[in-house]
């Protein structure tokens, strides 16, 4: 509807009849709104309905003043699925109340009855939850540094004591601190995700020809264990980066874990071999990937179990990550249980091992999922958006969703591309969303943003879409372009300010060094680091803070 301007309003009303005297003339109360703007904010109040006219002059001033309204009906349905201005407060208000219910609550959470009941309808607190693991994992994209002119791409752009706080996690920063990081090497390409070609960029300057910062371990806080009902170790994996086509790549490839050091006593578990190969795979001539990711996801893990059950503790074990970090998050579940990591020191129990996993692909066989959920007791939850390809590979036409006897047949003909899934899914649909465009971009829909703020709006299946928390739509469009564009949130929005340069004392701009971090940071040496444990017990971590 076109606008009209005020002043094309007011020689009208002046033209209209002039009734009764001045001690009863009856004014129009007139509601003058803004026009509908192109850009739709995020969060809005509801408005007022504009007045009934009182008389026939009235209902004329309403019927001109109306072409200033915009069509009000559409808005307020949309309304509903904003939130309020004091969402914030509310959502603080919600978090104290499951709070108070998680410490009861945490092994139904970490999937002790495969999250049964849960799921549909949705259970509050275990969105509240796979939200906050969720954006533990989205932390590792948010720390890596990409740019292919920096000498430290590839690695990971904040130190590791300050890793929260840097990012602007103040929840994180309070309930976790980060005990390692995670580097790996590969003799697989995955495209976009190592930079073997950054050496063209930074030559002999770059931190490191082999090494790629993968993730990293951090343990719950004494405040953060106490809310939590357990001391939780958590295991966050970084996946690619933007591009999809090494899915493609790794149909063909299953191999025994045992031949990969993993002590499997049963040959016939198998895994995909380029996701092992980054798992297992070391460079002795490279100090950050002198030992494999597994061994140092291994040793940490077996460190804080130890540490913190001899304390009398009840500790859990949480791994979560997206796309390939989620691969690699079920793999090292699978292995800190089969190699015993998460073992109790004295009594044999074993610490509660879970995964959130978020747009995985599929990781072993058949057998592998049987030792994966069966016989290890390894818990998993898949989040995935159903029109996202990465879920369904490898193995798109031979996997857990043929009839068991066809599963069977190809695997003892030692079909090569005949995979399963593990443990439970919650699917999920980005049309249900209102915020999100109808878009055939792949990257949209495998966007872990975009799956967080699916979990905050969905309810249960045939359940409207409205969302639950404060946490803002915007943040789909940190490193996509999948929200409306009346929301006027710019696509890819999020990078660091001048590009992560600094003005040095005399005046020149910079790349800052990060080289006292990284050697901080990395704790290798002796393959325990033992330096750092000491400087680490010195200053209260394993007593957390004091």
């Amino acid at each position: 509807m076109a606008r009209v301007s005020c002043r094309d309003v007011s020689p009208q009303l002046s033209s209209l009849p002039h009734r009764g005297t001045a001690a009863n003339t009856s004014h129009a109360k007139i509601s003058f709104r803004r026009a509908q703007s192109l850009c739709r904010p995020l969060a809005t109040i509801k408005r007022s309905q504009l007045p009934s006219a009182a008389t026939r002059d009235d209902a004329a001033v309403a019927s001109l003043v109306g072409q200033l309204e915009p069509n009000v009906d559409q808005d307020e349905e949309e309304e509903d699925l904003y939130l309020p201005d004091d969402a914030p407060s509310l959502h603080r208000r919600g978090a104290r109340r499951h709070d108070d219910e998680l410490a009861s609550r945490w092994r139904e959470i970490h999937g002790c009855d495969d999250w049964a009941g849960l799921l549909d309808p949705m259970d509050p607190l275990l969105r509240s939850e796979l939200i906050r693991y969720g954006e533990l994992a989205q932390a590792c994209y948010d720390a890596f540094d990409y740019d292919l002119s920096s000498r430290y791409c590839g690695s990971c752009k904040y130190p590791r004591r300050a890793f929260f706080d840097r990012l602007g996690m103040p929840e994180a920063a309070r309930g976790y601190a980060v005990t390692r990081y995670l580097y790996a090497t590969s003799n697989f390409r995955f495209p976009s995700f190592s930079f073997s070609d950054k050496r063209s960029r930074a030559d002999a300057k770059v931190w490191s020809q082999r090494a790629t910062w993968i993730g990293y371990v951090a343990v719950s806080t004494d405040e953060e264990s106490a809310r939590l009902g357990r001391r939780d170790v958590v295991i966050a994996w970084r996946g690619t980066i933007t591009r999809l086509e090494w899915v493609s790549d790794l149909m063909d490839f299953l191999r025994p874990v045992a031949d990969e050091g993993i002590p499997c006593p049963d040959r016939e578990v198998k895994v995909e071999s380029g996701f092992v190969d980054l798992y297992t795979d070391k460079d002795p001539s490279c100090r950050f990937c002198k030992y494999s990711a597994r061994e140092q996801v291994l040793l940490e893990v077996r460190k804080l179990v130890g540490h913190y059950t001899a304390l009398g503790e009840e500790v859990s074990v949480s791994v979560t990550g997206h796309s390939l970090g989620s691969s690699l998050a079920v793999l090292s579940a699978y292995d800190i249980a089969e190699s015993g990591a998460n073992l109790v020191s004295g009594d044999g129990r074993r610490a509660a091992v879970c995964v959130y996993s978020f747009s995985g692909p599929r990781v072993g066989n058949g057998r592998f999922r049987e030792r994966f959920e069966g016989e290890l007791g390894v818990k998993a939850l898949r989040v995935v958006n159903v029109h996202d390809n990465v879920p369904r590979m490898p193995g798109l036409f031979l996997n857990e969703g043929v009839p068991e006897m066809v599963r069977r047949v190809a695997e003892g003909l030692r079909m090569p591309w005949c995979y399963s899934h593990v443990g439970v899914e919650l699917a999920l649909d980005h049309k249900r969303s209102p915020f999100l465009k109808d878009t055939l971009d792949p990257g949209c829909s495998h966007n872990l943003e975009a799956h967080l703020h699916l979990l905050d709006g969905y309810h249960g299946s045939g359940e409207r879409f409205v969302l639950a928390s404060g946490r803002d739509p915007a943040l789909v469009n940190k490193a996509s372009d999948f929200l409306k564009d009346h929301h006027c949130v710019p696509p890819f929005w999020r990078q660091d300010e001048n590009k992560g340069m600094v003005r040095a004392p005399d005046g020149r701009w910079i790349q800052p060094d990060r080289r006292g971090h990284l050697d901080d940071d990395h704790h290798h040496d002796g393959h325990g680091g033992n330096d750092d444990d000491k400087q680490r017990k010195h200053h209260g971590h394993f007593r957390l803070f004091g």
